[in-house]
């Protein structure tokens, strides 16, 4: 793989040995840091002959596990693959390599007025690519969906090295692919979409203790866009204990 860094001195791979649930750590047998999609797709066509596992990884944010190491395995680390490829403010989508960050998509189309909704607590470290792996969320999940509700394609090399994309009409393997932490396709380009900024960015006091009921109607309320008084109005008080 002419131009990949592979990594194997035990000093060199140390800090990919865990993500973020670091109480489990393995040292791997190697790291390679491809740069691009061709890259890639050796790296997989090589480790699938000589029957070595691998395992992706983005930024290694990550809480699940989903970035641990196989002793007798390589991490495919994507963090240098981190290129904005287009923002299109009229489809309202924007095309990104998956070491781009998560913030830095909403950076991109800043200027446009528009952002992207999906924002986990890890915002500013962790990657679409991880994102998509792990179809993050955050608090706009309420009202925007999960990461599989604002990806409209996902371009991926299988670990045999076919390059697959995924959110064609017909059969929605997009949504398979998303969430299956690497192990079917590792992710080389994405395709997300992207919303308006609001206009006005307002708190809603914490309830507690509502019911399912109250719930519900709140949710309507935030998808309808009320305002603040409208959400004030059709939810219920604190209760007390």
């Amino acid at each position: 793989m002419p131009g990949c860094t592979l990594l194997t001195d035990k000093e060199d791979v140390a800090p990919y040995e865990c993500d973020g649930l670091a109480a489990y750590r393995q040292l791997p047998l190697g790291v390679v840091l491809p740069e691009s999609e061709a890259q890639v797709q050796g790296g997989l066509r090589l480790c699938a002959h000589h029957g070595i596992p691998v395992v992706p990884r983005g930024a290694g944010s990550g809480l699940s596990g989903g970035a641990m190491p196989l002793r007798e395995g390589v991490v495919l680390s994507l963090a240098r693959m981190r290129k904005i490829i287009n923002v299109d403010p009229y489809a309202r989508t924007a095309t990104l390599q998956p070491g781009v960050r998560n913030l830095a998509i909403s950076e991109a189309a800043s200027p446009y007025g528009l952002y992207y909704a999906p924002d986990p607590s890890s915002q500013i470290a962790c990657t679409i690519g991880g994102n998509v792996a792990e179809n993050s969320d955050g608090v706009h999940c309420l009202k925007y969906g999960l990461t599989v509700n604002n990806v409209v394609r996902v371009r991926a090399v299988t670990m045999d090295g076919e390059i697959c994309e995924f959110g064609s009409p017909g059969l929605d393997l997009r949504a398979v692919l998303i969430g299956s932490e690497g192990m079917f396709a590792i992710v080389t380009e994405v395709t997300v979409r992207l919303i308006p900024k609001p206009q006005v960015a307002q708190v809603v006091r914490r309830v507690s203790m509502m019911s399912k009921s109250e719930v519900r109607l709140w949710q309507r309320s935030l998808q309808a866009g009320s305002s603040r008084r409208d959400l004030k109005c059709s939810i219920a008080p604190q209760r007390k204990l």
